[in-house]
């Protein structure tokens, strides 16, 4: 009885717990969205002469981006303040191209968003002349239903999409989100990445954001790696690369024991639902130690690329002459960081905002180059 009070005591916690965080998000929210509203109404009736003679601003605090807004219509703007503004922007606004020019030159903008058919200066020439002054704010463009090609074409003078008008508040806001996502997604592309020598155990606890690299171990341009073992052998994985690139795995597909491997052969072969990855030995020899581990537990040659997740062990034929075309040291380093920022640019330019097994096979793990292994000598395929 006195069991079964402290568990109905523990679910009534719980659920308490639950019920106030719950509660808690919602004030937040309440204060968030009635602090922007408010600023929402004062700007809506600021002027600010002395930048732009149209210039309406509307600063939110700790805003998600900073944007301006460019069209002859008055209205299209109050909507852009509105709907924007409520999502947690900043937003300046301003009723011609000049005047939006004059403040790409004084401010720091995450985003222009400029309207095509304007007097004195067309969405086409502001696309240009931001992209000139300010080649690191991204440029949005507003289009009607028969300035849709034009919208289009800007795009090859830097533009990175259109929003066609009239659109919703539930529209803008969801065009406004996915630009943001792509910037974020392409600045994070462009910076250095982090990269770590580490000892094998290490890797399993090396940040989301950061790679490492195995020390003392030599890593091929498939993203495999070669430790030369003190009696000799040399065991072999894939490295940490391969671990952020795929994510999640579901099988793991390993040659057998006594086959023989040349450089370049598949070691071992990935899958998650239909989609594969293969992965090529860097150095040639006979598969002396297979780890089975893997069959049962296959999300260990991520979790834990260089301990736990390693493939198998080869006894080298030639491995002088091999070790050649492999990194290892500071020079695995600079490679790596070239790699990752190689990557994050394709994920960043993908549709999807993803890269597909497919094309990381293609692109980063060169299947074209790798030579099967004959079903007589290895389960791989």
């Amino acid at each position: 009885m006195t069991a079964l009070l402290v568990l109905l005591l523990c679910a009534v916690f719980i659920g308490l717990d639950v019920a106030v965080r719950a509660i808690g998000k919602r004030m937040d929210a309440a204060r968030e969205r009635a602090e922007r509203e408010a600023v929402l109404k004062t700007s809506l009736n600021l002027t600010i002469a002395s930048e732009a003679k149209s210039l309406k601003r509307a600063e939110v605090p700790k805003a998600r981006a900073r944007i301006l807004a460019v069209d002859d219509e008055a209205v299209i703007l109050d909507s852009f303040r509105k709907i924007l503004v409520l999502a947690g922007f900043s937003v300046d606004t301003v009723e011609s191209g000049p005047e939006a020019l004059m403040l790409v030159r004084q401010n720091d903008y995450d985003f222009v968003f400029t309207d095509l058919k304007m007097p004195e200066m067309d969405g086409v020439e502001v696309v240009k002349s931001v992209k000139h002054l300010r080649p690191d704010v991204d440029v949005a463009v507003i289009t009607g239903f028969g300035t849709i090609e034009t919208a289009v074409e800007t795009i090859s003078h830097g533009a990175v999409d259109y929003v066609q008008k009239p659109f919703t508040e539930d529209e803008l806001v969801a065009f406004a989100n996915r630009l943001l996502i792509k910037r974020q997604a392409r600045i994070e592309s462009e910076s250095r990445p982090t990269v770590h020598v580490v000892s094998p155990s290490i890797a399993e606890a090396v940040a989301g954001k950061e790679f490492c690299v195995p020390g003392g171990a030599f890593v091929s341009p498939g993203h495999a790696w070669a430790q030369i073992e003190a009696d000799g052998g040399v065991c072999l994985g894939v490295d940490d690369f391969a671990r952020k690139a795929l994510q999640k795995i579901e099988r793991v597909e390993l040659p057998a024991k006594g086959a023989r491997l040349a450089k370049g052969d598949v070691l071992c072969v990935v899958r998650r639902g239909e989609d594969l990855v293969r992965f090529r030995t860097p150095v040639s020899g006979e598969v002396t130690q297979v780890n089975d581990g893997l069959q049962s537990e296959p999300s260990l040659i991520t979790q834990s690329p260089y301990d736990r997740g390693w493939v198998c062990v080869v006894r080298p034929v030639d491995l002088s002459k091999e070790l050649g075309g492999l990194r290892i040291g500071s020079p695995v380093v600079a490679w790596y960081q070239d790699e990752v920022t190689r990557l994050r640019r394709e994920t960043a330019e993908s549709p999807a905002g993803a890269l597909r097994w497919a094309d990381l096979d293609r692109k980063f793990f060169d299947p074209a180059n790798a030579k099967e292994v004959a079903p007589e000598t290895a389960s791989v395929g």
